[in-house]
């Protein structure tokens, strides 16, 4: 090809694609105990970001002209949940970043009570000032360690229908919420139709330890993985998995509620599987041997 034609054709998409996007610029940073946290805003784009060492992390960005919008990919992913438990009275969210998660699903499921566990007040005051999300009698915030509420929600005989875990320090998941002791505790607090539903990655050096952990306490689960993403979403309770065809006919049903926050749930039937692609000699996680510098090498 002539580099006069690929000169056109670059000129072409960039019109397509209009003007290049600005800079991000930052309206807010703070220090916490845990992390450094900034807002970044970018024409309709306004992120929560944990920044790092080594590279800046997007915890939550929301669509400031279409609110409802769930902007990131797994995000959305994590709403396949929905195909094994579509009508739950309760849910616990480990992880708050921006709120998208509670805020959507309290609309969707407006008589459900809503747990958010988020070990940082200060990602809890942000997702507040900058992110629209509010507590309420229905959505309840706790600011503690996920594995201390868990405990105590076992000791208070708590249940739920949907769990999510979605916990992020801006390097990996945190390592104690990984392990098959804390697994075996969320399992005890599903109810007989709950879901368990956890943001891992395809991509990750713990790919192998992380399947065999969740294997080994929940058995089958669904494996996600869709194109243009490193997210990898598992998907498991203590009822048998569903076959595709129940999940395709459960997404259809799901399709118009779920418009209007831009998930096309349809979709993702296809790409759950429950093929164990993963090396199954490996040791799973536990709190006596969780290998997180694995990431490191």
């Amino acid at each position: 090809m002539s580099q006069s034609v690929v000169t056109a054709a670059i000129l072409a998409c960039l019109t397509l694609l209009g003007q290049p996007a600005q800079a991000d610029s930052v309206i807010h940073k703070e220090k916490s105990l845990y992390r450094n946290i900034e807002v970044r805003e970018a024409r309709d784009r306004r992120c929560l970001v944990f920044t790092m060492r080594r590279r800046d992390s997007r915890q939550s960005c929301i669509n400031l002209d279409r609110p409802q919008e769930v902007v990131f990919p797994y995000t959305k992913m994590i709403f396949a949940a929905l195909l094994l438990q579509d009508d739950p009275a309760s849910i616990l969210i480990v992880g708050l970043g921006g709120g998208t998660l509670p805020k959507a699903l309290s609309q969707l499921f407006p008589s459900a009570v809503i747990d958010v566990v988020e070990i940082d007040a200060a990602v809890y005051r942000v997702a507040q000032q900058f992110f629209k999300f509010k507590k309420s009698d229905q959505v309840k915030v706790s600011i503690a360690d996920a594995r201390v509420f868990v405990k105590r929600a076992q000791i208070r005989k708590n249940s739920y229908d949907i769990i999510i875990l979605d916990a992020f320090t801006g390097e990996y998941i945190p390592e104690h919420l990984m392990t098959k002791e804390f697994l075996e505790e969320v399992r005890s607090l599903l109810t007989s139709t709950g879901v368990v539903v956890a943001n891992t990655f395809s991509t990750s050096k713990l790919y192998h330890h992380e399947s065999v952990t969740y294997s080994s306490v929940f058995g089958n689960f669904f494996n996600f993985r869709m194109p243009l993403t490193g997210n990898r979403v598992i998907i498991s309770g203590p009822q048998p998995l569903p076959s595709r065809d129940i999940l395709a006919g459960r997404a259809k049903r799901l399709a118009n509620r779920l418009a209007p926050y831009y998930i096309n749930i349809e979709d993702f039937p296809r790409y759950m599987a429950t093929t164990r692609d993963w090396d199954e000699t490996v040791r799973p996680m536990t709190d006596q041997y969780a290998p997180a510098n694995l990431l490191k090498h």
